[in-house]
């Protein structure tokens, strides 16, 4: 099981990557930005949230917190 939740940390780096050419544009303009710096913001705070995601669901990381 603890394997297969650090598949998640992928999630990121395909949607960074993986899905780059397809928002490599400057139109529409996101929040006053364009879309692909938009697309790279959105993407940082999403890698901080599947981190978090991770974290609480590591198994190892109950066992150093409830010592």
């Amino acid at each position: 099981m603890v394997k297969l939740i650090y598949f998640l940390s992928f999630i990121p780096f395909i949607g960074m990557l993986g899905f780059l050419p397809l928002a490599n544009k400057v139109e529409p303009l996101v929040l006053g930005m364009p879309f692909i710096m938009f697309w790279m913001a959105l993407w940082v705070i999403l890698t901080s949230v599947v981190i978090g995601v991770i974290y609480k669901l590591d198994p190892r990381n109950k066992e150093v917190n409830s010592k």
